[in-house]
């Protein structure tokens, strides 16, 4: 059954990069989330004419508030507005929350590897705050790729718990331009950064890879080369605008 919408009141907002934001919204009646669950967003013109996109939330467990993570596309019709426009106490229709293949629960005690592209870190950040809320003694690692460290989302957050945590390590990889002394030059993800700084397949991790569909597929399948079963690769894209 789908969920009905809901109206939702933004509390703040807050700018993650030059082009991305995170956006703290309440929601009466919001059920709460699993970490990696989705939502989508509706927005209606003046004229009637109405936009909906999905969007990964950020935010896991009980409550009625959930936090996004939406990254501009210049060419696109919501995510402009979310970005350059929206102000604390404008209302948003919002349904969800949505999927259940794409989660982590926190009682799994097998050890996990997630992969970022982007903004794909949005609902790979739900899960390592659930890990960390939930005081899970499970191994958790982030690779996390993106253009430069200015386009790292939730920067302090990871920063902060990569030095804190005793069971959850970050791997960046830069594919445009890399901090100063940078011991790597920047590229993509290939198959050597995966053997290198990922858990490997003899240890049956849960593997969770989000990003643009061209970062997924080919990750996804380099992993598969790595020995990891298929199935055990779960998998969310997304595409252009």
């Amino acid at each position: 059954m789908t969920s009905a919408w809901k109206v939702g009141v933004v509390a703040a907002v807050h700018q993650q990069t030059a082009t991305a934001r995170s956006l703290e919204i309440d929601v009466p009646g919001w059920p709460g989330n699993l970490a990696g669950q989705h939502l989508d967003l509706r927005l209606t013109a003046p004229d009637g004419y109405t936009a909906t996109r999905s969007y990964s939330i950020a935010s896991a467990g009980p409550g009625e508030r959930v936090q996004l993570a939406v990254d501009k596309l210049p060419d696109g019709e919501v995510s402009p507005y979310l970005v350059d426009e929206l102000e604390a106490g404008d209302e948003l229709e919002l349904r969800g929350p949505l999927g259940g293949w794409f989660v982590w629960h926190p009682e799994q005690t097998e050890p996990v590897q997630l992969i970022g592209g982007g903004s794909g870190v949005v609902p790979l950040m739900a899960m390592v705050r659930a890990h960390e809320s939930s005081g899970s003694a499970t191994r958790f690692r982030l690779l996390y790729s993106v253009r430069a460290p200015d386009d790292v989302i939730f920067a302090e957050e990871l920063a902060a718990l990569e030095k804190s945590s005793s069971n959850f390590e970050i791997t960046w990889v830069y594919t445009r331009r890399a901090p100063d002394g940078w011991p790597t030059p920047p590229g993509r993800v290939s198959r050597a950064i995966l053997e290198k700084s990922t858990i490997a397949a003899s240890e049956n991790p849960a593997v969770f890879v989000c990003g643009p569909t061209g970062f997924v597929e080919a990750v996804a399948d380099l992993l598969v080369e790595l020995g990891h079963p298929p199935a055990a690769v779960k998998t969310e894209r997304f595409g252009g605008a």
